[in-house]
């Protein structure tokens, strides 16, 4: 790591209690049409950007001075194109700035192309216990439109060996993608179960602003995504989870027993956070933090000794809106509870009444204290979700 600098920041986050690290890698072999996260394929200050998010670990250790680290993830971009000895490097400067639990979930993402069998087994050496393999699709026609690195046999090949070195695996799948009929999702979805893969997150193919993909439907080059359709796969995929003993313990997140990932479960359940690299997102409960996404300019604050974050106070009224949009997404629902201790009696009587519909439609219930979505009301659960908020007056 380069020298640490003597660093000069806007408003640092408080943590407390435990909490997870998310690591940005804002590093990629080539645009996939879709994406609209911050990369760049330019891979020329890949050196000094992993000595800057060094530094910035380095530097904001005080912010987590109650804190234990129980979750690293290293997300991008694509983290597998930083070599081991790179990853080490970072992870090493967690453990020795940070109060890291006995045993964390560190996760690391990676794309099928990058893990050949012997970066496997140099990954399976380092502290790494967790892949998240962004295989999106086992079909090369879904693959070559959302301009993947890598190819079909490529994923196939890939899990096949990576199982052998790491127990806890989940893969990406996207559905909803133009011109995959049900039959193609479906199978999708069985080779991933024949695979022994152990947890599966799964999206909806969105169309983004800024990003190729919605300039190719604009021109008539691909199909108009379709809502009916990521619908239908959806239902497939609610389907095939259940049969398969998957739990869906997050709209988009399926494990079995024992394999939820941890840092998905922390995020949604309302768990601070810090971000570290650029476009990196934090949160502390009551502020929430980001970094700035230009590689060059927050390399360059980083080296000046300076932290190119931003900051903003969340209003009671944001912090309840993040409460029922995070929680109708679990498992676990939203506790009328924590509503009325946290928020105030009248967020509770006004959640009450605003569900109603919802409940009488059969689209929410409740059990006990906890407000959840029927399997009839997942698929539209970030809508209902958004008319169960709380206007922000102020």
């Amino acid at each position: 790591m380069s020298e640490g600098p003597y660093f000069t920041s806007v408003l640092r986050l408080t943590f407390v209690a435990m909490s997870g690290i998310y690591i940005h890698i804002p590093f990629c072999k080539q645009a996939c049409h879709y994406c609209d996260f911050h990369f760049s394929t330019n891979l020329k200050h890949k050196t000094n950007i992993i000595d800057a998010i060094c530094d910035e670990l380095s530097f904001r250790e005080s912010e987590f001075k109650n804190t234990t680290v129980q979750t690293i993830y290293f997300g991008g971009g694509t983290p597998s194109v930083l070599e081991v000895e790179e990853i080490e490097k970072i992870i090493q400067t967690v453990f020795d700035h940070y109060a890291v639990g006995a045993h964390p979930e560190i996760t690391l993402e990676a794309n099928p192309d990058d893990l050949t069998e012997e970066k496997l087994i140099s990954f399976s050496k380092t502290r790494i216990n967790r892949l998240s393999i962004g295989v999106q699709s086992f079909f090369e026609e879904d693959l070559q439109l959302m301009n993947r690195a890598h190819n079909a046999t490529e994923a196939h090949q890939c899990i096949e060996q990576a199982v052998r070195y790491f127990p806890n695996i989940s893969i990406d799948l996207i559905y909803g993608i133009p011109g995959m009929s049900s039959e193609r999702w479906r199978d999708n979805l069985n080779k991933a179960i024949d695979l022994k893969v152990p947890h599966i997150s799964s999206y909806a193919l969105t169309v983004e602003e800024n990003t190729a993909l919605k300039s190719f439907i604009e021109k008539g080059i691909v199909p108009q995504v379709e809502d009916e359709v990521a619908q239908e796969h959806f239902e497939i995929l609610l389907d095939v989870m259940e049969l398969h003993h998957f739990k869906n313990y997050e709209f988009s997140n399926f494990g079995k027993e024992g394999f939820f990932s941890q840092n998905n479960t922390a995020y949604w359940t309302g768990k601070s956070y810090i971000g570290i690299g650029p476009s990196a997102h934090s949160f502390d409960g009551k502020r929430r933090g980001w970094n700035i996404n230009n590689n060059v300019k927050y390399m360059k604050s980083i080296q000046a000794g300076e932290l190119p974050m931003e900051t903003e106070e969340l209003t009671l009224v944001d912090r309840y809106n993040e409460y029922i949009m995070t929680g109708l997404r679990t498992i676990y629902g939203v506790s009328l509870q924590k509503v009325e201790t946290d928020y105030g009696l009248n967020f509770k009587e006004y959640l009450l009444k605003q569900a109603a519909d919802y409940l009488n439609d059969h689209l929410l219930y409740l059990d006990g204290d906890s407000l959840l979505v029927t399997r009839k009301g997942k698929f539209l659960s970030d809508g209902i979700a958004s008319e169960l908020f709380m206007v922000n007056l102020s």
